[in-house]
């Protein structure tokens, strides 16, 4: 149940609700799976679901989810920063790792690692305490046309569109620059280091990035 409990965590942040369909699409599985394993976790006192509106974690559920999410990102600053793990296979790993990573260990590594902010794609790593720092990025969507950013991070860990990321240069810290927008939610043309590129909107979407002014 821990990887239900790390995609609600994530959804919230992001939608502020996680609905049925969004963590069925997050984890891969049919919103009918979903519903038998948020069933689970409310008998067990971790979420609270509302019928149309989506299911939201308790206090208990949100420790618990945190401190997924925390071991996870450490675990993959561990392949990439010790290990040499490809930044974007480093996701599809840790999946594996978080799940057998403790508390204890999960400080051992972060000790070693010299307190990392963020894991390789940019997002926080929460404390010991559970306190995920919030950043000011904006989804490369709402950037307009002549508008530079400098890329904070990436928020979709699917290997192949981290793969697909990392052959173009848009990872953390690389500067952009928005070209052109295309109408009814075509795609965004952006530059970095002198190459264009067209994302699609559901691409850009998952691109956070802070506005240079």
């Amino acid at each position: 149940m821990e990887e239900y409990l790390e995609a609600i965590v994530k959804l919230e942040q992001k939608h502020g609700v996680a609905r049925t369909y969004d963590i069925a699409e997050s984890l891969h599985v049919t919103p009918g799976t979903v519903t038998s394993a948020v069933e689970q976790l409310e008998r067990h006192g971790l979420v609270v679901h509302v019928p149309y509106k989506g299911v939201k974690l308790t206090e208990e559920g949100r420790r618990e989810g945190v401190s997924v999410v925390r071991r996870h990102r450490l675990a993959e600053r561990l392949l990439t920063d010790i290990l040499n793990i490809s930044w974007s296979r480093s996701h599809e790993i840790a999946c594996k790792f978080e799940h057998v990573i403790d508390d204890e260990v999960a400080r051992a590594i972060e000790r070693k690692l010299n307190e990392p902010a963020t894991c390789p794609h940019g997002n926080p790593i929460p404390s010991p305490t559970g306190r995920i720092e919030q950043d000011e990025s904006v989804p490369l969507t709402a950037l307009a046309a002549r508008q530079k950013a400098v890329i904070v991070k990436i928020t979709e860990e699917r290997e192949s569109l981290l793969r697909h990321l990392s052959s173009l240069g848009l990872l953390p810290g690389v500067e952009i620059e928005v070209q052109e927008r295309a109408p009814m939610k075509g795609p965004i043309l952006v530059c970095v280091s002198g190459a264009s590129y067209a994302l699609g909107r559901d691409v850009a979407s998952c691109i956070f990035v802070r506005q240079k002014l």
